[in-house]
C-alpha cells in the first residue's frame, strides 16, 4: 500500500464522514465540491474535509482508492457513497437521511426537509 493509500484509509477509518474535495468546507474551489459541502454544512453534519488540491498524491490516490474518476467523493462510516450528482439525488430523495440514520450520523432532519422543500 502506498503512503497516499495509507493516509486515505486512515482518514476514512478515523472519521465518521469524510469529504475529499477541491478546497475546504469554508472555501470550496469548485462548484461540485461547494454543493456537497454546502449540503453537509446546512444539515449540520460533522465531517472531515480533505483538500485534494493541497496534495497531488491524495488527489490521484483517492481516485485510485475508490476507482471513481471525479472529486468530490463522500465517505460515510468507511463506505464510499459517491460524488456530487449521487449526493444531490440522495439528498432530494431522502436516501441520505436514511443512510445517516442507519449509520448513526447526527444531522438536522429539519434542514434536510428544507432542502427538499426548496427543490420541490
Amino acid at each position: 500500500m502506498s503512503d497516499a493509500e495509507t493516509r486515505i484509509k486512515e482518514t476514512i477509518d478515523g472519521n465518521s464522514v469524510v469529504l475529499f474535495m477541491k478546497g475546504t468546507r469554508e472555501m470550496p474551489q469548485c462548484g461540485f465540491s461547494s454543493r456537497v459541502a454546502g449540503v453537509l454544512n446546512f444539515m449540520g453534519v460533522e465531517f472531515a474535509d480533505i483538500n485534494v488540491l493541497a496534495d497531488e498524491d491524495i488527489r490521484q490516490g483517492i481516485k485510485d482508492f475508490s476507482d471513481w474518476p471525479t472529486i468530490p467523493q463522500l465517505y460515510v462510516k468507511g463506505e464510499f457513497i459517491g460524488g456530487c450528482d449521487i449526493v444531490t439525488e440522495m439528498t432530494l430523495s431522502g436516501e441520505l437521511d436514511k443512510l445517516f440514520d442507519d449509520k448513526g450520523v447526527a444531522y438536522s432532519k429539519e434542514a434536510a426537509d428544507k432542502i427538499r422543500a426548496a427543490n420541490a
